[in-house]
C-alpha cells in the first residue's frame, strides 16, 4: 500500500500562485508514476500534470505553460507550482500514484486539497 499526503491548496486572487505539495509513504518503491488531478465543482476529475520516475512529464493543455510539476525521488515527494491562476482552475486537487504509466487508472489517491481562485 501506498500512502499519498497532499498540502499546500487555498485561495487565491487570479493571477498568483500557489505550490502543491504530495508526500508518499509505505510501498514507495512500487509507484512509477505520480500526479496531479483536479475535480471541478460539477465536472469529472481530470489529469493536470503527471511525471515518471525518470521525468518525463505530461501536462493538461490548460496547465502548459502555467503549471509546473517536479519530483524528489530520494524525498518521496511530488509538487505543482501553479502560476498565473485562473478562477477556473478552482477545484480539489488530488495527488497520484501508480506502478505503471496509465494516466487513466491510477491506483493510490491522496485525500485532495482544496484550490479556490477569485476573480
Amino acid at each position: 500500500q501506498v500512502q499519498l499526503v497532499e498540502s499546500g491548496g487555498g485561495l487565491v486572487q487570479a493571477g498568483g500562485s500557489l505550490r502543491l505539495s504530495c508526500a508518499a509513504s509505505g510501498n514507495i518503491f512500487s509507484i512509477n508514476v505520480m500526479g496531479w488531478y483536479r475535480q471541478a465543482p460539477g465536472k469529472q476529475r481530470e489529469l493536470v500534470a503527471g511525471i515518471t520516475r525518470g521525468g518525463s512529464t505530461n501536462y493538461a493543455d490548460s496547465a502548459k505553460g502555467r503549471f509546473t510539476i517536479s519530483r524528489d525521488n530520494a524525498k518521496n515527494t511530488v509538487l505543482l507550482q501553479l502560476n498565473s491562476l485562473k478562477p477556473e482552475d478552482t477545484g480539489v486537487y488530488y495527488c497520484a500514484a501508480n506502478p505503471f504509466t496509465n494516466w487513466a487508472s491510477m491506483r493510490y489517491w491522496g485525500q485532495g486539497t482544496q484550490v479556490t481562485v477569485s476573480s
